[in-house]
């Protein structure tokens, strides 16, 4: 099974210029990616996959800037958020209900303050420094340590105000020792969010009440629902950093 480690770096680590550096270069290829499938999408009717984008974006400025392993995750991103508007856009034409409004291409990146994640799979992290116990991403002047042996790949993930290093490996499943006999079960709902309990001697069943969860999520989805009604549609510049 797949575990993730976490190392946060704050803006006072003298890793964080670096990092902070190569998301903002991550940002610019996102967006010049998505102004050439858009143009296409609006002027030609023409959807550009992943497979046509990693070809034409070879050679442009944003791609170099980064390992081309990265670059290519940051174009497969950009391919999964077009997947999910044509999704969603077919969902409304079938039933347009459960929507506010119509489903609006994929949007640019805020040219200044954004920033977008990367993703470095285990062919663009240097063998020799993992084999020392340590992480360093190609092309960044920066490592992490570690004690895991079996990585997948390595997540750099922007927040507000610092980034978080995602370090993903593979663990083996150990079968835990459990009596064959003993079963529990449980009942899900929704005011009672769980009903529990077991055959198993002085095992007290239990409820799990799922009110408060219940308001919570009621509340949050009402604030997102106002905030999408007053959210002013942003036309993007036509520039591929915009």
């Amino acid at each position: 099974m797949k575990r993730v480690e976490q190392h946060i770096i704050s803006k006072n680590d003298p890793r964080f210029a670096a990092l902070d550096a190569a998301a903002f270069a991550s940002k610019n290829l996102y967006n010049a990616a998505l102004y050439e499938v858009r143009q296409s999408f609006i002027h030609q009717g023409k959807y550009l996959n992943y497979q046509e984008m990693d070809r034409r974006m070879k050679q442009h400025e944003a791609y170099k800037a980064l390992p081309a392993k990265v670059s290519q995750q940051i174009l497969m991103v950009l391919n999964r958020n077009w997947k999910s508007f044509f999704a969603a856009l077919k969902a409304y034409e079938e039933d347009p209900s459960p929507f506010l409004g119509r489903p609006k291409l994929p949007k640019y990146k805020n040219k200044t303050e954004s920033r977008k994640i990367l993703v470095y799979t285990i062919q663009a992290i240097r063998k020799i420094r993992l084999e020392q116990g340590c992480i360093q991403p190609s092309m960044l002047p920066i490592s992490v340590k570690t004690n895991q042996t079996s990585i997948v790949q390595v997540r750099i993930v922007p927040r507000n105000g610092y980034y978080v290093i995602e370090v993903v490996y593979e663990k083996d499943i150990v079968q835990a020792d459990v009596h064959p006999e003993l079963c529990a079960g449980i009942d899900i709902g929704v005011n009672n969010l769980a009903t529990i309990t077991s055959n198993k001697v002085g095992f007290v069943p239990c409820i799990v009440n799922g009110r408060p969860v219940k308001s919570i999520n009621s509340s949050i989805t009402s604030v997102e629902q106002r905030y999408k009604r007053n959210l002013a549609p942003q036309e993007p510049r036509n520039a591929w950093n915009a």
